[in-house]
C-alpha cells in the first residue's frame, strides 16, 4: 500500500559528498526516497552567497514595480525562443489564464542562421530580452543562473548514483550548449484575472529534467505524489530550493522517477507572490535514451504517464516547444502558425 505523504523531504546538499568526494549514502538513500515516492523536495546548503537569494527576490519585486509600458518593452510575442515579459493572465495552463506576470529567460545564444523544418525546436536558441534601464535584473538573474546550472548538474549526478548509474551518466546532453530555462514570477491577488479565479498556475508537470525553485515565503505551491488523491502543500523554508522533477527523467526511467504533478495557489487580494524556478535541462537536440535500471528498482518502475492530450516525448527539443506551444498561444501564432493549429 501506498504511504500518504503529507509532507516533502528536506535534504541539505552540504552533506551530499563525503570527505574523498563521493555521495554520501544516506543522502542517497533520503534522495531515492524522494525522487521515487514523492518527485518533490526540499534542499537548503546548495551554496548560495550570504544575501543572494533575498536580493534576487527583492530586485525582482523591483521590477515589477515599474510601469507597465516598461514592461512591455520586453513583450514575448515579439521572441521566437518565447523570451522575456509575459503579462498579466496571458500564460495558459491546462487551457486557463494564469494569475501571473513573469520574465523568461535562458542561456545568451545567437539564433542559428538555418533550422531544419523537422527540428524547428531549434529556433529556441536565441537572445533574451532585458531592461536597459533596470540592469540590475539581468545581473541578479545570470548569477543565479550560473549557480543554478551547478546545483542542477550536482542534484543530476547525485539522481544518477541513486539509479545505480554512474555519476556522469546524463552528462553528455548537457554538454556544450545545455537548454536551461529561468523565470522571474510575479503572482497576485485579488482575482485581477477573472478568468483565472484562484488559479496562480494551473495543475501541470515540468517538461525537463530537474527544476529548482525560489519561493518567497507567501506560499501557495501544492503538490499531488504518484497515486495519491491528496495535495500536500510545499512550506516555504527561506533560501531554500524546492527540485522536482521533469518528464525526461520520467520517461527514461520509465516512471520509476515521476514527474509529479503540481499547481500554484493565487495569493489573497493585495498580496504579492515572487518566485524563481529554473529548469536545467539538455541540449535542444537531446534525445534520451531509457535507463538501464537494476532489476530491484525496475521492477518499482510505474510506467510514464499516459495522457494523449500531453504525450511525454524522449526529445527534449520537441517536449519543450510543445510546452511552450500551449502555454503561449499568441506567442505561438505570430512564430510558428503551421505548429500553433
Amino acid at each position: 500500500m501506498t504511504t500518504v505523504r503529507t509532507s516533502v523531504p528536506v535534504l541539505d546538499m552540504s552533506a551530499a559528498r563525503t570527505a574523498d568526494g563521493s555521495f554520501d549514502p544516506d543522502f542517497i538513500a533520503a534522495l531515492r526516497d524522494a525522487t521515487h515516492n514523492v518527485g518533490f523536495f526540499q534542499i537548503t546548503g546548495y551554496g548560495a552567497g550570504d544575501g543572494q537569494a533575498r536580493e534576487l527576490l527583492d530586485t525582482i519585486a523591483r521590477f515589477f514595480r515599474l510601469p507597465l509600458e516598461e514592461r512591455l518593452r520586453l513583450d514575448n510575442r515579439s521572441s521566437p525562443q518565447f523570451r522575456g515579459y509575459t503579462r498579466l493572465g496571458k500564460e495558459i495552463t491546462r487551457g486557463r489564464a494564469d494569475s501571473r506576470e513573469q520574465i523568461d529567460f535562458g542561456p545568451e545564444r545567437a539564433p542559428l542562421a538555418e533550422v531544419p523544418e523537422d527540428r524547428p525546436y531549434l529556433n529556441l536558441q536565441g537572445p533574451n530580452q532585458w531592461p536597459e534601464s533596470f540592469p540590475d535584473l539581468e545581473r541578479v538573474a545570470m548569477e543565479w543562473a550560473g549557480l543554478m546550472s551547478r546545483v542542477g548538474a550536482d542534484l543530476l549526478a547525485a539522481i544518477s548514483v541513486s539509479l545505480g548509474l554512474p555519476e556522469d551518466y546524463f552528462a553528455e546532453p548537457f554538454e556544450s550548449a545545455p537548454a536551461w530555462m529561468g523565470k522571474l514570477v510575479h503572482y497576485v491577488g485579488g482575482g485581477q484575472v477573472p478568468e483565472a479565479g484562484n488559479q496562480g498556475v494551473g495543475a501541470h508537470a515540468d517538461y525537463g529534467f530537474v527544476t529548482l525553485l525560489l519561493q518567497d515565503l507567501v506560499g501557495g505551491l501544492e503538490v499531488k505524489p504518484y497515486g495519491q488523491d491528496e495535495w500536500i502543500t510545499v512550506e516555504p523554508i527561506e533560501g531554500a530550493l524546492v527540485v522536482n522533477l521533469g518528464e525526461m527523467l520520467e520517461v527514461a526511467t520509465n516512471g520509476y522517477l515521476m514527474a509529479t504533478i503540481h499547481r500554484v495557489t493565487a495569493p489573497p487580494a493585495g498580496v504579492d507572490r515572487y518566485s524563481v524556478p529554473f529548469f536545467w535541462s539538455p541540449r535542444l537536440d537531446a534525445v534520451i535514451d531509457p535507463v538501464p535500471l537494476p532489476p530491484e528498482l525496475a521492477a518499482d518502475a510505474r510506467g510514464a504517464s499516459d495522457d494523449p492530450s500531453n504525450p511525454m516525448l524522449a526529445s527534449y527539443g520537441a517536449n519543450v516547444l510543445k510546452g511552450w506551444l500551449r502555454a503561449h498561444p499568441e506567442t505561438a501564432e505570430i512564430h510558428y502558425p503551421q505548429l500553433s493549429k
